[in-house]
């Protein structure tokens, strides 16, 4: 008898009850995010911003390599109003790990609207992601470099309301140390080294 019990004709019906019962359980436990009307004022701040910021002919380094080039391909067939979950929310193949600072500022309202949708089957709370590509390299990265202080003002105060509405998630999801570096950060509060 094969260890799964696939030679007995009740197994893949069985297979498949505990594959319900496993997603369902999942399902339960994942991260609901729910829109406020703070939400959509913090994504208005963000916006207004960021709107000026003009599209990039390349957002990546496209020649440097294939994987460069797919994620130019992707980020040039969308803008900020359509970038989706879908396009960014795989860790493994994130195409803002390789964006320009002026390609990431041109997504920034994108970016900040997905960390307030609920998450798609199959796909993480988008604030992880996010707030690793406010942290990344530290207070001097070229993201934070790039910014106007309205523009660092607006982040530092899009990721405040996230640490003020979702503290919950944030802790939930192991992100609270996350959010509270990008917010000193992008604010420029400095905590003193032990």
């Amino acid at each position: 008898m094969h260890k799964l019990g696939r030679d007995r004709p009740d197994a893949v019906g069985h297979f498949a009850l505990c594959w319900h019962e496993i997603m369902s359980k999942v399902q339960e436990t994942r991260v609901v995010v729910t829109m406020t009307v703070d939400d959509a004022a913090a994504l208005k701040r963000i916006s207004g911003a960021f709107n000026n910021c003009l599209r990039p002919v390349h957002f990546t380094d496209f020649q440097h390599c294939e994987e460069c080039a797919e994620h130019d391909r992707t980020l040039l067939s969308r803008t900020p109003d359509t970038i989706a979950i879908q396009d960014v929310g795989n860790p493994g193949w994130d195409p803002i790990c390789f964006i320009s600072p002026e390609g990431f500022l041109y997504y920034i309202p994108g970016l900040a609207r997905l960390v307030f949708e609920e998450p798609l089957y199959g796909y993480s709370w988008y604030a992880a992601q996010f707030l690793w590509h406010l942290i990344s390299d530290g207070p001097s990265n070229n993201r934070f470099n790039a910014c106007t202080p309205k523009q660092r003002a607006a982040i530092a105060a899009f990721i405040g309301h996230l640490i003020d509405t979702r503290a919950d998630q944030l802790d939930e999801e192991c992100l609270t140390d996350d959010a509270l570096r990008a917010w000193e950060i992008w604010s420029q509060i400095k905590t003193c080294d032990p």
